[in-house]
């Protein structure tokens, strides 16, 4: 299978705070399979690491309230084409860009609200199938069906 990761799970340091979120048992699950790794918040021009980005209102704003919405939008189409013909999708859960069905409320003090990221928005509106790295087992049961 052709799968599309957030990079950030696969041991990239392109996170807002120039870390990452590698995820050892999702790497081993997806062992053999083509990987495409992606990063909507890179894919921008964002430097790493930079201010996070929270959504509100439908926009993303830095903390100072700079509105990044359109930076942030081309970055999630450039990664959108990279993934077009992927079975699935696995996005990085709370991120702006990523976050799926869980993301922050754009007040910056760590307050989370159902919602999806930007990207993931794009996917669902693509009728992409995706998962998030909390869903392993939803994960492993697609793989093997």
């Amino acid at each position: 299978m052709k799968i599309g990761i957030s990079a950030c799970l696969l041991g990239h340091r392109c996170r807002y705070d120039g870390t990452d979120k590698r995820n050892d048992e999702l790497i081993k699950l997806l062992d053999g399979h083509e990987l495409i790794p992606i990063c909507p918040e890179s894919s921008a021009g964002f430097p790493v690491p930079h201010e996070p980005i929270e959504l509100k209102d439908n926009k993303a704003y830095l903390k100072d309230e700079t509105d990044v919405t359109e930076q942030l939008y081309k970055g999630c189409l450039k990664c959108l084409k990279m993934i077009e013909d992927c079975d699935f999708v696995i996005l990085k859960s709370k991120s702006p860009s990523c976050g799926y069905k869980k993301i922050y409320d754009g007040s910056f003090n760590g307050t989370l609200i159902d919602g999806n990221g930007m990207f993931t928005d794009l996917c669902l509106h693509n009728d992409m199938k995706l998962f998030s790295e909390n869903d392993l087992d939803k994960i492993r049961g697609y793989i093997s069906r």
